[in-house]
């Protein structure tokens, strides 16, 4: 096998039907010869004034040419059980991995499937009313079905990247998820996507319970053996795989009645930047009116230190939406919470990303009382406090980036994606002192590093609170709780993962942990058992 690098133009890297005849003929092949070309990476170089595309690709023999991956899911009708809580990709990946290993999965799943579940993303955005078991965080698919759906992570040491983007794509996600440095799939697509994962799992005779809420776990010699719903029916199996996203403050509180051992972690708080996607473009590509049309809406990733009081707090951009909209995410009335999303063609004329402030335990003296639950009240009061400020309902509180630097409350604001609509306000008024000045250092920087980010033609939308898990709830090293046997904390929610990527596999470590605890052999190589390169 051979690796080479080419530069491709945008429209040979990025238009469809050119792609592949291009890299052959750059590479002095023939297709159907006696060689088969398979890009591993295609990323923009924008460095220079004369945008290029790099992609990296693998000569392979043709009688070597790899199969498309299948994972083997097998019959588990009649298996062994195991719940699992919360149908996110970490739920959702976990219950793969356990059919593969054939062990049966039952998810529970508080929020609606993702058709229903559009309805109350509906109710949200025209009507201000927020369904706290089925919003843009609860429901199938989790958090990312319908905020971005972004596959770019740097978690690589916690399981097959490649493996999960195989399964994506076996399930229907674009081939292009394999080798683009940044893969997205849209939050267009992925419902359908989401689908066939649970009809795959069903298929094998896994179980999925939508609209059923969980309300205990229970516990029986200090081991899981199930969960109760909020209808007093139990629900038993051999172990219960906890993957409930960083929202579920329900599940939170349950953890601590019961002195099930939890802990504060830090998070980050900061708002939505919204610009106008030209502008963006116009700075990145170094282009002076629109781009180049097989270019996609360009994106920007930025980070600065700042220092407030003496002490240093990170200030970064959080999950970018080139060619996106703002959504609303709060998970319960009387709050306001914003997140981002893009679809997949990325052709909305906005560009939005969090720019967040790192907080940390010393941060919630205010709620020390509450222990590890302090950072969880902290982050809801500023919630509470943007809701009230914008109205008590789902408007969201807004000020133009200059005007917010200079302590002025905008006379106007601009245009924007966010439907339920914006208030202006002084953000100063809903963010603590240190965020606020941690953000006014990190936008002068941001604007010396990226000429025109800085502008009026900016807005921010408050407040950008869910970018992580305000507790962790920690597990030994085979993935239990350290005090309840069979109880395994998982994906986001557990604080072990930043993403859908990283939360899948998280769901695929859980589910081979729950094996081995089970003392099941599988047929199949268990991935945690191969060394991670």
């Amino acid at each position: 096998m051979q690796v080479k690098e080419l530069t491709l133009t945008p429209e040979e890297a990025f238009r469809p039907e050119l792609f592949e005849s291009v890299l052959y003929q750059r590479l002095g092949l023939q297709p159907g010869g006696s060689v088969f070309v398979r890009p591993v990476k295609r990323s923009i170089d924008a460095r220079a004034k004369k945008v290029v595309v790099r992609v990296v690709c693998e000569i392979i023999p043709a009688d070597s040419k790899p199969e498309r991956y299948r994972p083997e899911y097998v019959d588990v009708r009649n298996s062994r059980r195991v719940i699992i809580v919360g149908s996110g990709p970490a739920g959702l990946f976990a219950a793969l991995r356990l059919i593969e290993l054939g062990i049966k999965p039952i998810i529970v799943e508080r929020g609606s499937d993702v058709r229903k579940r559009r309805r109350d993303l509906a109710a949200i955005n025209k009507y201000h009313i927020v369904n706290p078991e089925s919003n843009y965080c609860f429901g199938e698919g989790g958090a990312g079905t319908y905020s971005d759906g972004k596959l770019y992570t740097r978690s690589k040491k916690r399981g097959d990247v490649y493996r999960i983007l195989e399964i994506l794509v076996a399930h229907g996600a674009r081939e292009d998820i394999r080798y683009d440095a940044h893969p997205h799939i849209g939050t267009n697509k992925l419902p359908a996507l989401v689908e066939a994962l649970r009809n795959t799992i069903l298929q094998a005779g896994g179980e999925i319970y939508f609209d059923t809420k969980v309300v205990d776990i229970l516990i029986s010699a200090g081991k899981a053996i199930g969960v109760k719903l909020a209808t007093g029916e139990p629900i038993t199996g051999e172990a219960v795989v906890l993957a409930t996203g960083h929202s579920a403050r329900d599940m939170y509180e349950l953890l601590h009645r019961k002195k099930i051992l939890i802990e504060a972690k830090p998070f980050a708080i900061g708002v939505r930047i919204e610009h106008p996607q030209e502008l963006i473009d116009r700075i990145q590509y170094h282009c002076h009116t629109t781009r180049d049309p097989n270019l996609p809406a360009s994106s920007y990733s930025l980070v600065h230190q700042a220092t407030v009081n003496g002490i240093q707090r990170g200030v970064f951009s959080f999950c970018m939406c080139p060619g996106g909209f703002i959504v609303p995410a709060a998970t319960a009335p009387g709050e306001v919470v914003v997140n981002g999303m893009s679809p997949s063609r990325r052709d909305s004329k906005f560009a939005n990303s969090g720019i967040v402030v790192a907080v940390a335990q010393p941060d919630f003296t205010t709620y020390a009382s509450a222990g590890p639950l302090s950072g969880m009240y902290f982050q809801a009061e500023i919630e509470r406090q943007a809701c009230m400020l914008a109205g008590n309902t789902q408007t969201a509180p807004a000020q133009r980036m200059v005007d917010f630097l200079n302590g002025k409350v905008s006379d106007t604001l601009n245009e924007s994606s966010y439907q339920p609509g914006l208030a202006s306000i002084d953000l100063q008024a809903v963010l603590p002192a240190f965020i606020s000045d941690a953000l006014k250092q990190g936008l002068k920087n941001f604007g010396i590093k990226m000429k025109g980010y800085l502008t009026n033609e900016a807005q921010l939308v408050g407040v950008e609170s869910r970018t992580s898990s305000p507790v962790r709830i920690p597990r030994t090293a085979l993935l239990q709780h350290p005090q309840v046997n069979g109880l395994y904390p998982c994906g986001e929610g557990a604080g072990y993962a930043g993403g859908i990527v990283s939360a899948a596999m998280d769901g695929e470590r859980c589910a081979e942990a729950v094996c081995k605890a089970m003392n099941i052999i599988p047929k199949t190589v268990l991935l945690s058992d191969i060394p991670v390169k």
